[in-house]
């Protein structure tokens, strides 16, 4: 199976620095040197399909824009890449969410990709008023999401259970294809919701060895369930000919962080109720040192970010490697990310993804002949001492 790539769109806005925000951030503290305009946005999106990328995420909260909204607007400026909708069940009924998503595929061409986020966060859930908790959330989402699966195969709908109440609920015209479901989750409660209803089950980008743990949780329960799931990761990427050059790229995005602002972004990290949050932190602890956690594998976004805070970092060659690994593992997709994302999408999208087209890993959505970079050595897995 070819690998499959999609891009990240930075609603909130985008920077040469890292842009904060996410999890557990004060809403206010995302933002950057290039606002979040249709315009700007389209020059990603468009360069993202041209690069072979499958799709572009576009997040959800309310540090950035409305997602539904925005890639309904890019949809008019793009012509093939499909668009990763996050959204949050709960904050509105699931005959509207099933009609909204049949209404996206027919008007889109079927660009439609839905990423399912419970809510991390009861602070912020709050803002948008729902007050429950998190294991309730999770409760509801697992009912919100069998009454959507169940209206999209044309069913006629009466529910009433503890968090969600329908009857009658019908949609006029089912969505063909129906949208892939894209679930992220690590804690006890999130697991048995994924397996059920999600189509692709996606982790942040812990180490390998931490992220196989994960996918054979993920993978014991989904046999419980009688399905099987495609599973995806999410990263951002530093990419460049030369590792030295990658690195010191890092290292200049590093510098550029005010300490107080790392103090002030892990005080309210620390806060977080997401388990996946947790892993995060753990990887660096608020610590400027030792942010290498594995070859290649770097958190300084987590530093002043929410949500993923790691990155592949080195030459293309060597991101290329660590991608066949992580693929190795059982992971098909890759949700990407650099600041900026504009030239970041081009130093990938020249640089990686010929490499893993020669490799017979990925092919170009499109067909279309893509450009060459430098002859790369076959992928051999070998331990590579962490820098410190």
């Amino acid at each position: 199976m070819s690998l499959t790539f999609h891009w990240f769109l930075p609603t909130y806005g985008d920077s040469r620095d890292i842009v904060g925000g996410g999890h557990g951030v004060p809403v206010g503290t995302a933002g950057g040197a290039r606002p979040a305009s249709v315009a700007y946005l389209g020059q990603i999106a468009r360069t993202a399909e041209q690069l072979g990328f499958a799709g572009a995420l576009t997040p959800t909260g309310a540090w950035c824009e409305d997602a539904w909204l925005t890639t309904a607007m890019l949809t008019e400026v793009t012509e093939r890449l499909k668009f990763l909708v996050a959204f949050r069940p709960g904050l509105l009924s699931p005959t509207l969410a099933a009609q909204m998503a049949a209404t996206f595929q027919r008007l889109s061409g079927g660009r439609l990709l839905l990423n399912v986020v419970t809510g991390g966060e009861s602070t912020e859930q709050r803002a948008y008023g729902d007050f429950l908790d998190k294991d309730a959330r999770y409760a509801r989402t697992d009912e919100f999401l069998h009454v959507v699966r169940a209206l999209w195969r044309g069913e006629t709908v009466d529910h009433d259970g503890a968090h969600v109440r329908v009857e009658g609920a019908r949609l006029s015209r089912v969505p063909d294809p129906v949208p892939p479901v894209y679930f992220g989750g690590s804690s006890g409660a999130a697991g048995p919701v994924a397996v059920r209803h999600s189509d692709v089950y996606l982790t942040w980008g812990e180490p390998p060895a931490q992220v196989a743990g994960k996918l054979d949780w993920i993978r014991g329960l989904a046999a419980e369930a009688g399905r099987e799931l495609r599973y995806g990761i999410r990263l951002h990427v530093i990419s460049r000919d030369t590792a030295e050059e990658a690195w010191a790229q890092a290292r200049k995005l590093l510098d550029g962080i005010p300490e107080a602002d790392v103090r002030a972004v892990q005080e309210g990290l620390r806060r977080s109720e997401s388990e996946g949050q947790r892993r995060m932190l753990d990887l660096h602890g608020g610590s400027r040192d030792g942010l290498e956690v594995s070859p290649n594998l770097w958190a300084g976004f987590g530093l002043v970010r929410g949500g993923a805070g790691t990155a592949l970092v080195g030459s293309h060659t060597e991101v290329a490697d660590r991608i066949a690994e992580y693929h190795a593992l059982g992971l098909d997709e890759f949700i990407l990310s650099g600041h900026p994302h504009l030239e970041e999408a081009y130093w990938f999208g020249e640089g990686v993804l010929p490499i893993l087209r020669r490799r017979g890993l990925w092919r170009h959505p499109a067909g279309e002949p893509e450009t060459e970079a430098p002859a790369a050595v076959p992928f051999s897995p070998q331990p590579v001492p962490a820098r410190g």
